[in-house]
């Protein structure tokens, strides 16, 4: 499925000239959203492209996503991935979303990211979110305190993560930052060629 709306990004997210008047009405937390030194981050940490993801465990088009947006910055090799949890589908959601970002203290995000993602349907019950994470290779046991010793910073990241959100108008998940554009549902061959536009922006300049 290919649903690729290409929108430029607001404000100080695209170059100058790509700047909307809705955007300057806001007021967006640019370097939160690329640099949150607390978001979870994966592929090449100096890539040349980085790609913002907004995701919730009970979308459907993110879990449809997750399998190519993981094979593109995988094989391209220069993609920076920057993972902001937005649960914004239920109570299931948020519980994911604190569990996975609990999980990064032992450094097994993205292992637990990939096991919710790969959970058919929406989450049903909190046994099935802990089923599918002591699966991913999690110590529970430090999960949980670990969980317990940092739930104000990551209900804090959370709500930074729908701060941003709001702040660049986004509508619902996915929702993709890919260089200066904007993008929801992709399949391989749409992430590809949106990391490859994201790249001749970057060398036109």
């Amino acid at each position: 499925m290919n649903r690729r709306n290409l929108i430029r990004i607001a404000a100080a997210l695209a170059a100058a000239p790509f700047i909307s008047p809705m955007a300057m009405a806001q007021t967006i937390d640019v370097e939160g959203i690329l640099n949150d030194p607390e978001a979870p981050a994966g592929g090449n940490p100096k890539g040349d492209v980085t790609i913002v993801a907004f995701l919730d465990y009970n979308c459907p088009y993110c879990k449809k996503s997750a399998p190519d947006l993981a094979r593109v910055v995988r094989e391209d090799g220069k993609i920076r991935l920057v993972y902001k949890e937005w649960p914004i589908l239920g109570e299931s959601s948020v519980l994911a979303s604190q569990i996975a970002l609990g999980a990064g203290y032992q450094g097994r995000y993205e292992a637990v990211h990939k096991a919710l993602m790969g959970l058919p349907g929406r989450l049903s019950s909190k046994d099935t979110i802990l089923t599918a994470v002591k699966g991913a290779g999690v110590d529970m046991n430090r999960l949980q305190a670990d969980l317990d010793a940092n739930a104000e910073k990551i209900t804090a990241q959370l709500r930074r993560n729908l701060a941003q959100a709001d702040s660049l108008g986004l509508q619902g998940t996915p929702t993709y930052l890919v260089g200066p554009f904007r993008t929801s549902t992709l399949d391989y061959k749409g992430f590809k060629q949106v990391v490859a536009d994201a790249r001749g922006k970057q060398a036109a300049r």
